[in-house]
This record gives C-alpha cells, structure tokens and sequence, in this order.
C-alpha cells in the first residue's frame, strides 16, 4: 500500500509491487563497466544505502570555464555510463555539465536492480549531484530521463522542489497503469493504490518540463510520451517529437533540433 510522504503530501507509490511479482526480472538490462573515466571526467560513488554504492560520472570537459549549470541525467535501460562518453561535449557545447548516474547492477554498482530501487535511488543521487554543485561553486541543477531513467527523474522532479530548475525527459514513458497491465497485476493487491499514487505524483510536478520523443519509436510509442505529457500539471512544459527517429536513434537523426530543444528549454526557465 503506498504512503503519504512527509514533502507536501506526495505519495510514495509501492514500486515493490512489481518486484514480488516476479515483473522486474524482465525489466533490467545489465551490463558491467569496468573502464576508467576519459580526460574531463570523474567516476563518483553515492552511497545509496549502507554497503550499497550505484557509479556516477561527472563531464566537465579540460576547459577553465566556470561551472556550467549541471543535469542530472538517468540513463535508459541497457546503458552504462561510457556510454555517454563524447556525448558529453555536445551538451557542453549548449552551456551544460552532465552528471550521468547508474542503476543497481549496472556498470560498477553494486546491488541488484529492482523496480523500488531505481526511484529509491534518485534521491540520493539527487543529494550527490547538489552537493557536488554546490563544491563547484553553486548553479541551476536541471533532471533528465531517458527511457527507463523517466522513472526516477520523475520522482526527483517531484520531491526537489525548488532545488531543480526543470525536467527533460528523452524517450519516455511513465505509466504505472501499463506496467500493472502488461505484466498482468490488475488483480495483486495493492495495484490499484500503486496506480493511484504513482498518478498522483506526476501531476504534483510543479517545475518547467520539457519532452523529446522519437515520432517512429516502436519500443516507447509516442502515444505513451503524450499519455504522459496530459498526466503532467505544471504551467509550463513543452513536447517536441522528432520526425523519423526511432527510439535508440533519436540523438543522431534529430541532433540539432534534440540540443536546440533542450538549449532553448533551459534558457527559458533561467532567463
């Protein structure tokens, strides 16, 4: 049963639902990552609970410039963090840092992934990343999903307050109600209040949301990424689908309107 939470009555959906359920063996991905960091980047360990660490890489580039505001990216589902090696630079290119954090399992984390763990986990990493802003000498934090990571971004976008400037979400899709149906739940107990609260969370986001979605994704249909986009209440949010782009080809087939996008959505919420 999910639970209210103490950050302005925000549930906490029971995503351990579709851990008993056997759902999440089906869901993750893993692979290992035992490569060390590129010129310009840093591999960080964030302690997500005791004995349990999930690797983050911080970009920064070898230039002297100061701290460019910082996102903190989840990845999707299959990837690692060197898998954003060299993407870095073209978010750098648009005035940005990237912090790109891991899921249980994945790359050189620890533990194992499960469905409550990776939305457990967003806000420690969240916790990391402003403190690491704030090492650097302060600036906006922005959060970023793609694909499976749209999970945990929405549970930062929705528990930082003000302490998150905006959301992008990149190939996205969040819906509790698919999930309980595809794997078959409807009738588990507590999967109607999973729904309920995991619904009731995503229209608590207040702050700016931008969504990037390929228009001929076959693995995250964009009808999902509109499912989403109508869920979401906040003033201000922005869909921008791409045009002949797939689902793990959206970065390359839409490059210049993806980092226009984002470029244009970050100056809109800092300006």
């Amino acid at each position: 049963m999910s639970e209210t939470s103490d950050d302005g009555g925000i549930p906490f959906p029971d995503y351990a639902l579709l851990d008993r359920a056997g759902a999440s063996q089906w869901m993750f991905f893993p692979r290992p990552d035992p490569g060390p960091p590129p010129p310009g980047a840093s591999d960080h360990e964030i302690e997500v609970e005791p004995g349990i660490s999930i690797s983050a890489r911080l970009y920064t580039g070898t230039d002297d410039a100061p701290p460019r505001p910082l996102v903190l990216y989840f990845h999707g589902n299959g990837e690692v963090v060197s898998d954003h090696d060299g993407i870095d630079r073209l978010y750098r290119e648009i005035g940005l840092d990237l912090f790109v954090t891991e899921f249980r399992g994945y790359g050189k984390s620890g533990g194992r992934p499960s469905a409550a763990a990776l939305v457990g986990d967003a806000m420690p990493a969240l916790e990391y990343a402003a403190a690491l802003q704030e090492e650097r000498g302060g600036g906006p934090l922005f959060v970023m999903g793609r694909s499976m990571g749209t999970q945990p971004a929405l549970e930062v976008a929705a528990r930082a307050g003000d302490r998150v400037r905006g959301l992008i979400i990149e190939s996205g899709a969040a819906s509790a109600r698919r999930s309980v149906a595809r794997f078959g739940l409807e009738d588990e107990p507590g999967a109607a209040e999973l729904i309920e609260a995991h619904e009731a969370k995503v229209r608590s986001i207040r702050i700016p949301s931008l969504q990037i979605h390929g228009a001929a994704d076959d693995l995250a249909p964009i009808e999902l990424a509109a499912e989403l986009y109508d869920l979401l209440e906040n003033e201000q949010r922005e869909f921008v689908p791409i045009e002949g782009a797939g689902h793990n080809d959206i970065l390359w087939i839409g490059r210049h309107e993806y980092f226009a996008a984002i470029s244009a959505f970050v100056a809109s919420v800092l300006e």
